[in-house]
């Protein structure tokens, strides 16, 4: 993630795309992009191509979801029924769906994409399974259709300012090709490779990022229970060696218990569930990540699953108070009260 690096910066590795365009024929923008998915980071996306001038044309099978993007600029942004209609009104579709059960669905199934006549870019910004994504992408090349892997590493409130980055995945030069559209979506782009590796590269970003978080969380429930007040924990976080990034963006809000969602709880599970399985078929554990996803499942069966993932300390504080409560029942069963008569303790 890239949170806290100065604007204008570029990271290690950025690809700046605009002094390639020329090496394959610019997909045409002349009609609406298409946007698949209105939820936090579709809005956050919409903002984005609308600043640049890009028109929109969105779909979502959520009724909510469709009412409230539409309510953000009424003046600018339509909808339609179906997949397979976005298909036949646009050449460039953006998705911003949950996994990649959903990619596939809005793509090849009933009602999909594929049944429209126009479509022939596909840039999928999601947090998806590697394996399934390169196959898809197989699939799509056979049919002419280009498809870019574009996840972005930032909440939505990143992506909206400008701060997320992109890592791209697929054919460097359909990537070219769409140099306008996703230099739009995200000013900072690093194309890591092939179809399936930008995926691959979020999931391992996501990994170190969520466990600073955690890591964050898990410090600020242990300062609790030594008597250091939150605020002055985050203080002294920030201004030591123990800064980070996640700090940065996540400390005041664990501080003030504002868990309105920017990015949730049950996405960053989701995104760790992948890992797990990555990791299982490279034959590596992940000893670290698999305590997380302990807490992450907690935390969504205890009902914060839609919370802001910087909730974790929500989990982490009711482990700690569960532990204190059954420490202190020992303590009371080991110490039984003494007899005043006596002088003993009574049983």
């Amino acid at each position: 993630m890239s949170e806290g690096t100065p604007p204008g910066a570029k990271a290690p590795g950025h690809v700046d795309l605009a002094g390639r365009a020329g090496r394959a024929h610019p997909v045409d923008l002349a009609g609406p992009v298409g946007l698949i998915g209105l939820g936090l980071v579709g809005t956050a996306l919409s903002a984005r191509l609308e600043a640049a001038g890009f028109g929109l044309l969105g779909c979502d099978r959520d009724a909510a979801a469709k009412a409230n993007w539409l309510a953000g600029a009424p003046a600018r942004r339509t909808t339609v029924a179906s997949a397979t209609e976005l298909g036949h009104r646009c050449e460039v579709v953006v998705l911003a769906v949950f996994d990649t059960a959903g990619v596939i669905d809005v793509i090849e199934g009933s009602g999909g994409l594929l049944e429209g006549t126009a479509r022939r870019t596909v840039v999928d910004t999601s947090t998806g399974d590697p394996a399934a994504l390169e196959l898809l992408a197989a699939r799509l090349a056979a049919r002419g259709v280009r498809f870019i892997e574009a996840p972005l590493s930032g909440s939505s409130a990143q992506i909206t300012e400008g701060s997320a980055t992109m890592l791209l995945g697929g054919d460097a030069k359909d990537i070219d090709a769409s140099t306008s559209l996703l230099a739009a979506l995200s000013p900072r782009r690093i194309h890591v490779g092939g179809a399936g590796m930008g995926a691959r590269a979020k999931l391992a970003t996501n990994l170190v990022l969520g466990l600073n978080r955690a890591a964050l969380a898990e410090g600020l429930v242990f300062a609790e229970r030594l008597g250091i007040a939150p605020a002055t924990f985050l203080e002294l976080v920030l201004a030591t060696p123990a800064r980070s990034d996640a700090a940065l963006a996540k400390g005041e809000r664990m501080v003030q218990g504002d868990f309105a969602p920017q990015s949730r709880v049950r996405q960053h599970l989701k995104d760790v569930e992948l890992m797990l399985q990555a990791a299982h078929s490279a034959g590596q554990r992940l000893p670290l990540t698999d305590a997380h996803a302990r807490l992450l499942r907690a935390a969504v069966a205890a009902g914060d699953g839609e919370l802001d993932n910087a909730a974790i300390v929500r989990q982490l504080r009711r482990e700690a108070e569960a532990r204190a409560e059954q420490h202190a029942e020992q303590h009371a069963e080991s110490c039984p009260p003494r007899d005043p008569a006596q002088g003993t303790p009574t049983r």
